[in-house]
């Protein structure tokens, strides 16, 4: 897949501006991240159900993660054949990087060009990325849906802490506000704080949580000169490869092997949603700055919200107004971040 590296500070800064607003023909980063808010949302509602399906959380997590990488090596693969046909298409994007003034051309020569910090960062994004699964459906295993959800998209904070000085990422005043907007949202649909507890379950999604935030950063440094697609199959394939490795050194590899129709019908249908996710997701942060990105994501406890309610699990009433806040801190976010983007010669985002 298509790499390059760039030493032309001007030919960067016309790269972050195509990206933020979609380049030639392309959704623009943070519409592209409604979608994965989409996506999360009603994986969230799903996989509460589904981690319960199998006994080990690990087990569990590694079978789902398999499903997924196979979904995606399809999806780049079918790109890839179809990238020529049309330069500016979602499938040429997602395995390839735009080329600018300067930049490596090919593969190879991308691949060459990469220092120390890029195959650690690879190696960080694969293997954190399997760690914080297992953390995670752990600890949804102990814990219910919503502050599951609640710690999860706490993410955006940390984003924004991290993306500040590692990123070089400028946390404009609307940021800021939306951010506030969405946590208040957040402890509202939560229940209050005082509804929060520092239990196994929900530390152990908080540690997640954490993980995730230091690929989220790493993820937007390495999108600079790798394709999504890559990115995606490493953070799955590497992630797997290490949770197959946790199964052997637990001793408990036979549960994976041994599914019953049931289980694998919850493992596919959860590894296809995490596919989705996952390749939205990379997408959405090789387009647009990580801190809206983040944001926009904060949706979809929204869905999770509203699956809720249909199943009849969860009443709308008590969170309608952190639903509301939710809506509106996200929304803000969305269309702030594209009138920013569609200023011609204006980069002060950094994307």
């Amino acid at each position: 897949m298509t790499t390059h590296s760039s030493s032309d500070p001007r030919a960067d800064g016309s790269r972050r501006a195509q990206n933020a607003t979609g380049g030639a023909g392309g959704l623009p980063g943070v519409v592209v991240a409604g979608m994965t808010a989409l996506i999360s949302g009603l994986s969230v509602f799903v996989n509460s159900y589904g981690v319960h399906s199998i006994a080990s959380p690990s087990v569990y997590t590694t079978a789902k993660n398999l499903v997924a990488t196979l979904v995606l090596g399809a999806a780049a693969l079918v790109a890839w054949t179809l990238r020529s046909r049309r330069a500016g298409s979602a499938a040429a994007r997602f395995v390839t990087v735009p080329r600018t003034p300067g930049a490596s051309q090919g593969t190879v020569d991308g691949v060459r060009a990469w220092g120390p910090a890029h195959w650690l960062g690879l190696a960080y994004v694969g293997v954190g990325g399997g760690i914080a699964f297992v953390l995670f459906f752990d600890g949804l295993a102990d814990t219910l849906a919503t502050p599951a959800a609640f710690w999860r998209d706490s993410l955006v904070v940390w984003v924004a802490v991290l993306a500040l000085p590692f990123l070089r990422e400028r946390v404009t005043w609307w940021n800021v506000v939306a951010i506030a907007v969405l946590v208040i949202g957040q402890i509202a649909i939560a229940g209050g704080v005082g509804h929060l507890v520092a239990d196994r379950g929900e530390m152990l999604v908080l540690g997640a949580t954490l993980l995730w935030a230091v690929e989220v950063v790493v993820a937007k440094f390495l999108l600079r000169d790798v394709a999504p697609a890559a990115i995606a199959l490493v953070r799955m394939g590497i992630g797997a490869l290490a949770l197959i490795a946790y199964l052997v050194a637990t001793g408990t590899l036979h549960a994976l092997v041994s599914l019953h129709t049931a289980q694998f019908g919850w493992a596919l249908l959860t590894g296809l949603l995490l596919a989705a996710y996952v390749g939205t997701w990379m997408t959405a942060l090789a387009r647009a700055r990580a801190v809206d990105v983040t944001s926009v994501l904060v949706a979809s406890a929204l869905v999770t919200a509203l699956l809720g309610a249909a199943a009849g699990t969860t009443s709308l009433a008590p969170k309608a107004l952190g639903l509301v806040l939710v809506t509106v801190g996200a929304g803000v976010v969305l269309g702030a971040s594209l009138r920013a983007a569609s200023r011609p010669g204006r980069d002060a985002l950094r994307v």
